[in-house]
């Protein structure tokens, strides 16, 4: 029998007026203090009106319908969502999958009318499906979900809330813990999911953490500076004061990169326990305040356009070069800035050029063999070997084989 005399943060006492509140409180109740760490000073934000759907498709979405192309096999099915790219060339060498009753092959061409089958099961790989964009969607995540599809303990799964797509499966950007609630990023695009994921854009996650008891200032900066996990040294980038009354405290930390249980072992290293944790933002992502647990936002095209084109995908998921991730317009700056004290070298990539190594002057070779540094496998500037053992038939030292004397290549 429920006790409807039991008050929470969310329901309010019989025949009480209810009261007008910002749309950040309809998650938190009144929590002042975790609506603040959660959101920090942005200002609430108001739930986008719905718009009619559009004709003949999805709510506020289109697709493009035309006909398929051959296309390699591990990208036809890491657009439908079945994995990544890397994860379908391992499971076609495996002997996973076959092309029309035959097994395939990494690198094989299909067609719309090919019969494609996983691990024996029929893919409806559609290549219209190419053509369109792929869908994103923003999902708060509850504590007490996995990030899994198969659980031995049968707990509930985050796919479960998800709403369902026809010709593909979500795959997940990430993934959070047991415990842990917040933003969680899906995309139908099993290569748009890998961009996301990438070390080499270093996206900004962003939590908020509540912890027990106060930080000092020396355990603050030790965070910041770094700490030693089991698996390598890990900082936190920025931590600020969230505020909090009594033993718990708010902080707000960022980190570019998503180890298992990270942010909670950093804390732990330093003496400090998370009671709470919670993924406020990933890269350009921002945990819309209106947002309730348990429930979902897909992107507008125009959104999905503008993050394919920042990291490189086409239309069609496929790769668009190596180009490093700008962020939308209007966005948050999800890329980590330089480390202090490193300017770029010659020869490095810089904002995606390779900057050419310029070529120093060779010095004059000399007549002898002898002379030189003790070390005989050491370099003058120019690149020339020096010194060592003498020149064979009486040539000078360092003109042995043809680009012995060369300057290195750039990097």
């Amino acid at each position: 029998m429920v006790n409807k005399s039991r008050r929470t943060p969310f329901r309010p006492p019989q025949g009480a007026k209810a009261k007008t509140r910002p749309a950040a409180f309809e998650r938190y109740g009144d929590d002042e203090a975790l609506d603040r760490a959660v959101n920090g000073n942005r200002l609430p934000q108001e739930k986008p009106a719905n718009k009619a759907p559009a004709p003949g498709g999805r709510r506020g979405r289109t697709s493009v319908e035309q006909q398929g192309e051959p296309e390699r096999l591990h990208k036809v099915l890491a657009q439908s969502g079945i994995g990544s790219r890397r994860e379908m060339e391992e499971m076609i060498v495996a002997g996973r999958i076959s092309v029309n009753g035959l097994p395939a092959h990494v690198g094989q061409l299909v067609g719309p009318s090919d019969r494609i089958k996983v691990n024996g099961k029929l893919v409806h790989a559609k290549f219209s499906f190419s053509s369109r964009l792929p869908r994103v969607i923003m999902y708060h995540k509850p504590e007490g979900e996995i990030v899994s599809r198969d659980d031995p303990e049968k707990r509930a799964s985050v796919f479960d809330a998800l709403p369902r797509i026809n010709g593909g499966r979500w795959v997940a950007v990430g993934r959070l813990d047991f415990n842990t609630s917040g933003l969680l990023l899906f995309t139908s695009s099993g290569e748009l999911a890998n961009r996301l994921m990438h070390p080499r854009y270093q996206l900004v996650r962003e939590y908020a953490a509540r912890v027990l008891g106060d930080l000092s200032e020396e355990k603050i900066e030790q965070l910041r500076e770094g700490v030693e996990l089991e698996d390598g040294p890990a900082h936190f980038e920025t931590i600020e004061d969230g505020g909090g009354q009594g033993a718990n405290h708010w902080y707000r930390v960022t980190l570019s990169e998503g180890r298992n249980r990270e942010v909670r072992r950093m804390f732990e290293a330093v003496g400090a326990t998370v009671s709470r944790l919670i993924r406020v933002r990933y890269g350009p992502f921002l945990l819309p305040p209106y947002l309730k647990r348990g429930k979902t936002k897909e992107l507008e095209e125009a959104e999905v356009q503008a993050l394919m084109k920042s990291f490189g995908v086409g239309s069609g998921g496929e790769e668009k070069g190596r180009a490093r991730a700008a962020r939308p317009a209007g966005e948050v700056d999800g890329n980590r800035a330089p480390r202090p004290g490193r300017a770029p070298r010659d020869g490095k990539v810089v904002d995606g050029n390779r900057a050419p190594a310029p070529r120093k002057a060779r010095p004059p070779r000399r007549g002898s063999a002898a002379g030189g540094e003790a070390d005989g496998n050491k370099r003058a500037e120019g690149g020339a070997r020096t010194g060592g053992k003498p020149a064979a038939g009486g040539r000078p030292a360092g003109g042995g084989r043809r680009g012995r004397g060369r300057a290195p290549k750039p990097e």
